[in-house]
């Protein structure tokens, strides 16, 4: 079993998102990848967790794909096992851990919404109202068991600071293909301000930006 260990890389946010059957039609239409998407479509809404198989865009053939990949780098001592599911955007082309993958093989994560809590445990959901589907960067790296990603954060905006002082980077849609197949766009993205979301929690909606 996998020992989820808070440090500075990591800083225990971005944990859990979610994607449903919507998630494939919002794929296809940016791909073009019947075959690739079609599982997609029989899954309704689902939490996807660290250590879960999750569908990523990445780069085949110098052409956009879809696969499905297990979130988190497996590392492992003599005393103890971490799973590493988050890398920050201001090192990660300095960490030996990530800086291969953020050179040659990043990827897109397509979520509708994602998880934060704050200090008092109170849960918050966030999506962007205008669009059905957020795309989070990231990167891959292999393993004996095929390649891993990570989810890339970045500082807060207006909309996530009142929650957690760090969130996802965040791609618009147009950028998708430059971040998986133009390494030239790579460290202007990595810098790039997040876009506003919807804030709620389970009882109402807190704040709209």
């Amino acid at each position: 079993h996998w020992l989820w260990l808070p440090n500075t890389e990591r800083n225990c946010m971005c944990g859990r998102y979610y994607i449903s059957s919507d998630t494939a039609d919002e794929l296809e239409k940016l791909t073009g990848l019947v075959n690739s998407v079609l599982v997609l479509k029989q899954i309704h809404r689902t939490d996807i967790h660290p250590s879960d198989n999750a569908p990523v865009l990445l780069a085949a053939q110098g052409k956009l794909d879809c696969a499905w990949l297990k979130w988190g780098f497996p590392l492992s001592s003599d005393r103890k096992k971490e799973l590493v599911f988050n890398a920050r955007c201001e090192s990660v082309l300095e960490k030996s851990l990530f800086r291969e993958g953020i050179r040659h093989r990043r990827i897109a994560v397509p979520a509708e919404g994602f998880y934060e809590w704050n200090r008092d445990k109170v849960k918050y959901t966030f999506r962007e109202k205008q669009r059905k589907l957020l795309f989070l960067a990231g990167c891959c790296r292999q393993y004996g068991d095929g390649e891993h990603f990570v989810i890339l954060t970045t500082g807060a905006n207006a909309s996530m600071l009142p929650v957690h002082d760090r969130m996802p980077l965040i791609l618009e849609k147009n950028q998708v293909t430059d971040w998986i197949l133009e390494s030239g766009r790579t460290e202007s993205l990595l810098r790039q301000l997040p876009p506003l979301l919807e804030r709620n929690t389970e009882y109402e909606q807190l704040s709209f930006f």
